[in-house]
């Protein structure tokens, strides 16, 4: 868990997570609420009739464990199912109720997004549940959505509302909630490229593997060097969430810094509030004392090691390119003279290459074919700066997302070979 937002009052709390779902617009001005329970049995959540857009410390209601209520303004008209859902369920401390696009759309067709298209989204949502309709703020309501987190469901699809999802903090509720939107719109997309693949129970094993245990160092002071990479690793990591090309508990971003040594993303930081302090410097294969570092600080290691022109790298979930992932369909890079230049042949890699040692991974890959989909698992981009990496990134995302927009429209006519060619010739791509 992040301390820096668990240590949080509960009103901001619930202030900053409410801008955050408005902001890349996971629910609407009047739709959604959210909810902590205090260590005391209290209830702090989101108001009834107010702008979720422009919400205000004061404008955030506590109902006591007795029952009275404190605040400027009755409380949402969903307490009763909150209430609910905190009686059956002590071990919750906070609820995130909202209408994003992607989970409606399953609940208004009576369908849950099964998680077991991500090794993610299956270990940080469990299996989805389903709640049948009642009538929003009623009593009915709230024993239908009980009576499934009462079965240890922690993100429910409710019939023909939107979704509720619980965690042990508002943190989790909230990743366990972007997790389980991003399935759903996954599961979308990819439905429009062809059959969607999912993960075996051998597969969801193989994929249960900690951070690696590397020999820590102590370390000296940052060069210049250093504090660049830091900050320019900070400043694409926030863009990169800000564009969806991220998600809260999934990517990681590195750069190198010379031979033996390179910057990468902490172990499940939320990658919205990573800072310049919280990258893990990796050199000689040790681990700056007292950091945790990304899972996948063994692949980029591998890389680095083969390529010494590659000098970033990025793990990333954006929806469109991760929908390619979960099918057989290729993603052509032959759409525009930008995709071609930028991606060349987009290839794939099966699902559990990425949990190895990373040798097999960097043979896959190579400056001359920068892109990978990891099957089941995202993208995988390597550059030649850090601007470079992210640059192909947003290409990337770009590409696949106008490939399956033509889906509706018609057949998609690629670049002949011809043009390939005069391409390769006018930007050295040989």
């Amino acid at each position: 868990m992040n301390s820096r937002v668990n240590l949080l009052h509960p009103r901001d709390g619930l202030i900053q997570m409410m801008d955050r779902i408005y902001r890349y617009r996971m629910t609407t001005t009047s739709g959604g609420n959210l909810s902590i329970r205090d260590a005391n049995g209290d209830i702090w959540i989101t108001p009834a009739r107010v702008d979720k857009g422009s919400l205000r410390r004061d404008d955030i209601v506590c109902v006591r464990k007795d029952g009275s209520v404190e605040g400027h303004h009755p409380p949402s008209s969903e307490l009763p199912f909150h209430q609910a859902i905190y009686d059956v369920r002590p071990d919750l401390g906070a609820i995130v109720h909202a209408h994003p696009v992607a989970l409606v759309a399953f609940s208004i067709v009576g369908q849950v997004p099964d998680t077991r298209l991500f090794h993610q989204a299956s270990k940080i949502c469990g299996t989805g549940g389903f709640a049948p309709y009642a009538l929003p703020g009623s009593a009915a309501l709230g024993q239908q959505i009980a009576n499934i987190f009462k079965q240890n469901f922690n993100c429910v699809i409710l019939e023909n509302h939107g979704v509720a999802v619980g965690g042990a903090d508002l943190q989790e509720a909230f990743q366990r909630f972007e997790m389980f939107e991003f399935t759903a719109k996954t599961i979308i997309k990819a439905r429009l490229l062809g059959e969607v693949h999912y993960l075996s129970d051998e597969q969801l094993t193989l994929s249960r593997v900690g951070p690696p245990l590397l020999q820590e160092y102590d370390r000296g002071p940052a060069d210049s060097r250093e504090k660049e990479a830091r900050r320019q690793l900070a400043d694409f990591i926030r863009r990169g969430y800000q564009q969806r090309l991220l998600i809260s508990k999934a990517g990681s971003f590195s750069a190198r810094l010379d031979d033996d040594s390179f910057l990468i993303t902490p172990h499940e930081l939320d990658r919205s509030v990573v800072n310049l302090e919280d990258f893990v410097l990796i050199s000689k294969g040790k681990c700056e004392r007292g950091k945790v570092p990304s899972r996948a600080t063994p692949n980029h290691q591998a890389i680095y090691r083969r390529y010494p022109q590659i000098t970033a790298i990025v793990n990333a979930s954006p929806v469109n390119g991760t929908a390619f992932s979960v099918t057989d369909c290729p993603c052509d890079s032959r759409t525009i003279p930008e995709s071609y230049v930028f991606l060349r042949e987009v290839q794939k890699i099966p699902f559990g290459m990425q949990f190895a040692d990373g040798e097999d991974l960097a043979r896959r890959m190579s400056p001359r074919n920068p892109i990978a989909l990891l099957q089941n698992d995202g993208v995988l981009v390597l550059g030649t700066s850090i601007l470079d990496a992210f640059d192909r990134l947003e290409v990337l995302e770009s590409t696949a997302e106008a490939l399956i927009n033509s889906r509706p429209l018609g057949k998609v006519a690629p670049m002949s070979e011809l043009v390939i060619k005069e391409l390769a010739a006018a930007f050295s791509l040989d």
